[in-house]
């Protein structure tokens, strides 16, 4: 049976671009499930699956339907242990555990506010409306207030990738040899920087770039088929 995955687009449905959904479309095809992609804008999020949830990613397997993308790698990796591991282990899991928290504090810290501006301009007129005010409620600033800063901020963000780096500098990827669930927290962050926005978080040299375009071109270019912003 084809799962069912819920991920948040904007105006272009071809063009999902939330890196939790990411995450769960990665994690999907690396378990080499079957699934059917069900484009979903802000506005129809809390309509799906009769509210099941309020956010997505959320997947309907038969009649399971799992919400939180680390939840949907957890409920994959159980029900189909005969599919490749998206952990390797408990050591695996706990380790993503970290990956996440550090990528919402580093990446997401910095990509949430610098590219608010960007993600609006992605959406249709009735979500650019609700994402304005939802976002400017939290952030208590404008959409380009809150990016303003964002050319002063680069290189301190990019400072703050040293540890990727270092690890890449060794492996190939964040799991070692081949990808694991915390190549795609991290990788489903700069997918989502670069589906909505032009504007370069990392020098072409960087070999965090390198890791990126290798994880664009797994599971026969999943994510590198949706172009990059122009």
């Amino acid at each position: 049976m084809t799962i069912l995955l819920y991920e948040l687009v904007g105006a272009d449905l071809q063009r999902p671009f939330s890196p939790h959904c990411w995450k769960a479309a990665m994690a999907l095809a690396h378990k080499n499930v079957p699934f059917e992609r069900v484009p979903t804008p802000f506005t129809r999020v809390a309509t799906i699956e009769n509210g099941s949830g309020r956010t997505v990613p959320l997947i309907r397997d038969g009649d399971r339907v799992v919400g939180d993308s680390f939840d949907i790698a957890l409920y994959l990796e159980k029900t189909y242990p005969d599919r490749p591991t998206l952990f390797g282990g408990p050591g695996g899991q706990a380790m993503a555990r970290f990956v996440e928290r550090w990528t919402q504090a580093v990446v997401h810290g910095f990509i949430g506010g610098a590219l608010l501006a960007d993600i609006n301009a992605c959406l249709a007129a009735p979500d650019q409306a609700y994402f304005r005010r939802s976002r400017e409620a939290r952030f208590g600033k404008t959409l380009e207030e809150a990016g303003a800063g964002r050319h002063e901020g680069l290189d301190g963000f990019r400072r703050q990738l040293e540890p990727l780096r270092a690890t890449l500098a060794v492996q190939p990827f964040i799991g070692g040899q081949g990808p694991l669930f915390c190549d795609y927290i991290v990788f489903g962050a700069f997918q989502w920087a670069r589906v909505v926005s032009s504007f370069r978080l990392l020098d072409a040299d960087d070999p965090v770039a390198a890791w990126l375009e290798r994880c664009l071109a797994l599971h026969d270019g999943l994510a590198g088929r949706v172009a990059a912003a122009a």
